[in-house]
């Protein structure tokens, strides 16, 4: 990057955390630093629930797996308007009614002491794992950026985010995510208009959709049911409702945040507006990434999009293989950019006979480049077995860094700091009033200071953003990370839903009853996963109707078992 781009990236981030830190001052109580005193208004709501969200993960993973297999993952979020009406409807007011500091307090009142405590465990689990992801994703960024191991920039992310978190709790979050959409909003406005102007001149937006159309990268729609295809309009409004559902309804991170609002009218008005918001702006970011994946029909991409690992293997003994694959891939895309013309050509001439044949040859020659660029994979590996060799979450930033005019770079940059900023600090908030609320002042010390509680969430923030950054170690053996975290989102959240329906529903179902039913169902969500029996959206679905059914069985037993006459 260049000197201005290091200037607009840190005078960016510091703009942000000293409004998110000045705003917050003056926090003094765990009701403060938990929930901001209820104090926000319906579009801070909104904002603050976008960005909890939308991660760093949304805006380098979604790219790529649009650059890689399409547009068929804004299918994933058609359940998300149904499961906000939903909410709005339920849980929004029985939760201010209640003024509870988390979710999982209902619960106890509910049932008892146990079901609340499974369920918080269960979130802590699932929340701290996925955060740590969260964490990995822009330290990708400072590797690529700095060419240094993502473990530095990892502890350097993770360092940053929990240092303001701690200090000013949801405060900063919440001031801190206004900002921050403001800007991620403006900037994927305009790297989408300069992918389009970078393309040829005789290649327009339309014509951009029409060859990676023809090349099977604008599948955006497949009506098709089948348990095990990912992304389907009927997996996407079933098994993403019920995951969309949990995870804005039971999600501590996203309860937390429309929890600040106001009044119930603030909170629901929130949501309302993060559903009609949500899908326009994935189906933008996917656009984008096949808009780049047109791009690169016209310029030849790297061989490999991870420059740290391929500097790696251009250092090593290997260097001289390396040179012949790369001038094979050179050789091969030189090939398959000829025919790319000729496919326009044929689109401009309208010869469908044209078209189809030279879909058919383009496909050949992909399967190609692909094969080549194996090669270079598997050498990768052979010089380091511990290598990275899934690149998929760096083709939007080799993008960025190496073809888009500087300031611009540095403020795109920025706005992936600022996604993965606002959702881990949502995250490591939530992990701390779980923590504080549902296990410290329930289990361990009920009758403390509100000086103490503060005291304490404090330490539990720091404690957890180091879990977190553990984690983050980790993440780069998970492949594509938008996948991986809503994969492990999906393990959990079914059960979740699940025992908080059957707390609003099923009134005559009591406390053990249901703690059963949710440690049977997760061993059964799990064991579907590992046997790979569905794709994981349907586990959503799986988890929540099966804590039901077993929750009204086990129940309908107890009341045999009771009213059953001693012989």
């Amino acid at each position: 990057m260049s000197g201005i781009d290091w200037i607009v990236l840190f005078t960016t981030l510091l703009i942000i955390v000293v409004y998110g830190i000045y705003k917050s001052r003056g926090t003094e109580n765990i009701e403060g630093y938990l929930l901001g005193n209820h104090s926000f208004p319906w579009y801070s709501v909104t904002l603050s629930v976008m960005a909890t969200q939308a991660s760093a993960i949304t805006f380098l993973s979604a790219p790529g797996l649009a650059f890689s297999s399409g547009m068929a993952f804004v299918q994933f979020y058609f359940g998300l308007p149904l499961a906000m009406i939903v909410l709005c409807i339920t849980f929004v007011p029985i939760f201010h009614k209640l003024k509870v500091y988390t979710a999982y307090e209902f619960l106890e009142n509910r049932f008892d002491l146990k079901t609340r405590a499974l369920t918080a465990f269960l979130f802590l689990i699932q929340r701290g794992l996925s955060t740590g992801i969260t964490i990995y994703a822009p330290s990708i960024i400072l590797s690529t950026i700095l060419n240094i191991d993502t473990t530095i920039t990892t502890l350097f992310i993770g360092g940053l985010v929990i240092s303001y978190t701690v200090y000013g709790g949801t405060k900063a979050v919440s001031y801190t995510q206004m900002l921050q959409m403001a800007v991620i909003f403006s900037g994927i406005l305009i790297a989408g208009i300069l992918v389009v102007k970078m393309l040829p001149e005789s290649v327009g937006f339309g014509k951009a959709l029409q060859i990676a159309g023809k090349m099977g990268r604008t599948n955006a729609i497949d009506f098709s049911f089948d348990w095990n295809n990912q992304y389907t309009v009927w997996s996407g409004l079933i098994g993403g409702f019920f995951l969309q559902l949990s995870y804005f309804g039971t999600d501590q991170s996203q309860v937390g945040r429309y929890l600040t609002g106001s009044s119930v009218g603030q909170s629901r008005l929130g949501l309302l507006m993060n559903g009609l918001l949500k899908i326009p702006m994935q189906f933008l970011i996917l656009l984008i990434g096949v808009l780049v994946f047109t791009f690169y029909q016209y310029h030849q991409p790297p061989i490999f999009f991870n420059s740290y690992e391929l500097g790696k293997l251009e250092k090593s003994q290997y260097n001289k293989e390396l040179e012949q694959i790369k001038l094979d891939y050179s050789n091969a895309f030189t090939e398959k950019q000829a025919e790319i013309n000729r496919l326009e050509k044929a689109m401009d001439a309208e010869d469908e006979a044209a078209i189809n044949s030279q879909r058919t040859i383009l496909e050949n020659a992909d399967k190609k480049t692909k094969a080549i660029r194996q090669q270079a994979v598997d050498l990768m590996k052979k010089n380091d077995p511990d290598a990275e060799t899934n690149d998929n979450n760096y083709v939007f930033l080799s993008f960025v860094t190496k073809y888009l005019p500087q300031g611009l770079i540095g403020l795109l940059i920025a706005i992936i700091f600022l996604a993965s900023m606002g959702s881990t600090s949502s995250a490591l908030n939530s992990l701390a009033s779980t923590t504080v609320i549902d296990i410290y002042k329930r289990l361990v010390n009920p009758n403390a200071t509100d000086e103490k509680y503060l005291s304490v969430s404090r330490w539990t923030t720091i404690t957890w953003g180091i879990f977190c950054i553990l984690m983050a170690l980790y993440a780069s053996k998970m492949g594509n990370l938008i996948e991986a975290v809503n994969i492990l989102g999906s393990l959990f959240y079914g059960t979740i839903l699940g025992i908080f329906i059957v707390a609003f529903y099923f009134k005559k179902i009591g406390g053990s009853a249901t703690f059963t039913a949710a440690i049977i169902t997760e061993i059964i969500v799990f064991s579907c996963w590992m046997m790979d029996l569905m794709a994981f959206l349907w586990l959503n679905v799986v988890g929540c109707v099966l804590v039901m059914l077993i929750a009204v069985i086990l129940q309908k037993f107890q009341k045999n078992a009771l009213e059953a006459p001693e012989i």
